[in-house]
């Protein structure tokens, strides 16, 4: 998903990988005596434009003052995680936008930043939203998707195995080995012939997983489900406006707040289908640095 914006990005930032090794919040100790905010060179390494976390990561920049003069490069999740697994390879540093669930956790030993201020968002939830008339015209679907819930690790493990095959194929085999959650989620629910749902999603990993493995139930049930990842912006637009029936992926209650409020009144909640998520600025655990606060402005 790296488009020629993202490679302009990936070229720049690992110009910038190439300066450091391990350093604490002050002082690295390579031969520059350069602080981990001169290695990076006062720049956050971001994701999508479009993605909640990016908005967040904005306000961070603006809401500290030892921030002043970074930068974040927007790039793509593609692009990030390329980044962050040559940092990781060669042990440089990097700051970069991250979130659980995301299998980049069970790949890579990681932290977050302290975030004393905020900016990023406390732990979240993700949450099931539909369209007004869902419930009345669909309420098989509906009952099932509002019974759908299950853990961080049931996420990153769909995640972490889509990396090696596809996440259509992961999503089926989760499905097929956790049949006892998956009974829970059906129990009284009555298989269809056919019938249409249009779910929409955003194109992140997590969303993926918990939209395929939603698809996946459906399907067993009788359904013919689409699935259209789009900007979250356009997600809430299109539940509102009832061009979608259903959707697995607002990240509430910071993440998706501005969406949320402005659709809330023609949208349906069922709720926390998983709850544990959090954002933030995330580390190697080999850099020596804990928190946001221990950054240095740029002069």
């Amino acid at each position: 998903m790296i488009n020629v914006k993202s490679i302009g990005v990936i070229l720049g930032v690992t110009t910038v990988l190439t300066l450091g090794g391990c350093a604490d919040g002050n002082e690295t100790e390579n031969s520059t005596n350069e602080t981990v905010s001169e290695q990076v060179d006062y720049t956050i390494t971001g994701i999508e434009p479009g993605a909640g976390i990016t908005g967040m990561a904005h306000q961070t920049i603006e809401g500290y003052e030892n921030l002043e003069g970074w930068e974040l490069e927007e790039s793509s999740t593609g692009g990030m995680l390329t980044l962050l697994d040559q940092a990781i390879a060669n042990e440089e540093p990097i700051i970069f936008t991250g979130w659980a669930p995301h299998w980049m956790f069970s790949e890579y030993d990681l932290k977050y930043l302290e975030d004393p201020e905020g900016t990023m968002g406390d732990v979240e939830s993700i949450h099931t939203i539909a369209r007004v008339d869902f419930e009345a015209e669909m309420p098989n679907a509906y009952n099932i998707l509002d019974a759908f819930q299950w853990e961080v690790e049931d996420m990153e493990a769909v995640m972490f195995e889509a990396q090696e095959s596809s996440f259509e194929e992961s999503a089926a085999n989760w499905v097929e080995a956790n049949k006892d959650k998956v009974e829970m989620w059906v129990e009284g629910a009555e298989k269809v012939d056919g019938e249409e749902i249009e779910l929409v999603s955003t194109p992140w990993d997590t969303e993926r997983a918990s939209s395929l493995v939603a698809k996946a139930v459906l399907e067993q049930q009788g359904y013919e489900v689409t699935v259209t990842d789009v900007d979250p912006a356009v997600l809430f637009e299109a539940i509102a406006n009832g061009s979608a029936d259903a959707s697995l992926a607002p990240w509430l209650p910071t993440t998706h707040a501005s969406f949320y409020k402005k659709h809330q009144d023609n949208i349906v909640d069922l709720g926390e289908n998983l709850t544990g998520a959090k954002n933030g600025l995330v580390v190697p655990s080999y850099m020596d640095i804990d928190s946001i606060e221990e950054l240095e402005p740029k002069e």
